[in-house]
């Protein structure tokens, strides 16, 4: 039994040492955003870009970790189900994370001027809610009682991001910006978009989680 609960102990620690992997996966990519919308002239984008890709890789690492040593029996197997299908869940942030900035690169995108303010602020109220879901995460572990209470502010940043994410498209499609080019900004601003509607979605994964564990 001893043995058990060290494993589930170690099960607990690289989650955290994931958490903190998609925190910096999260830094960097803020940082190359800013990058191009000026806000940083001291980033140099195309760095940033590699280090989001080799902390996004490194979480990768740690998630396959978690999953074996979840799969030696450190867990019930319906424990085990949950975790690793939450797991997979929040990957998906980094992920759209480094398809926003390979279509920036590969592209040659440059935000326009008048779009600037409002991708500034889509950009900032995702980060929240993606700092919020790593909170829920922690306190998912710690067995905390916020879970409900984030879910709800979560479920408000995802909706605020929706209006940003219109508000956004109907600017790119009143102004004379070259048609091809508006084509490919709003595959962008849809991608950014998607950030929040992920963390929203692994907001309710981890509160039906919790409600399991109450029955």
């Amino acid at each position: 039994m001893r043995f058990l609960f060290r494993k589930q102990r170690m099960v607990k620690a690289l989650v955290e040492a994931y958490l903190d992997n998609l925190r910096n996966v999260q830094q960097t990519f803020s940082r190359a955003i800013d990058s191009c919308l000026g806000d940083d002239a001291s980033c140099d984008f195309r760095t940033l870009v590699d280090e989001t890709h080799r902390f996004e890789s490194r979480a990768d690492d740690i998630r396959e970790e978690i999953k074996t040593l979840m799969y030696s029996k450190v867990l019930l197997p319906e424990s085990r189900g949950d975790i690793m299908g939450l797991l997979e869940s929040i990957d998906q942030i980094p992920r759209f994370f480094e398809i926003v900035l390979n279509i920036i690169r590969t592209q040659k995108l440059a935000i326009p001027d008048l779009l600037v303010s409002d991708v500034r602020e889509l950009v900032s109220v995702s980060m929240e809610a993606c700092d919020l879901v790593f909170r829920q995460v922690e306190d998912l572990f710690q067995r905390g009682r916020r879970i409900p209470e984030l879910l709800d502010v979560i479920d408000k940043k995802e909706s605020q991001c929706d209006i940003i994410e219109r508000r956004i498209i109907t600017t790119l499609f009143d102004s004379d910006i070259d048609p091809f080019l508006k084509i490919q900004l709003k595959e962008l601003v849809v991608l950014l978009g998607d950030v929040s509607d992920q963390a929203d979605r692994v907001s309710k994964r981890i509160n039906i989680i919790s409600l399991k564990r109450r029955v």
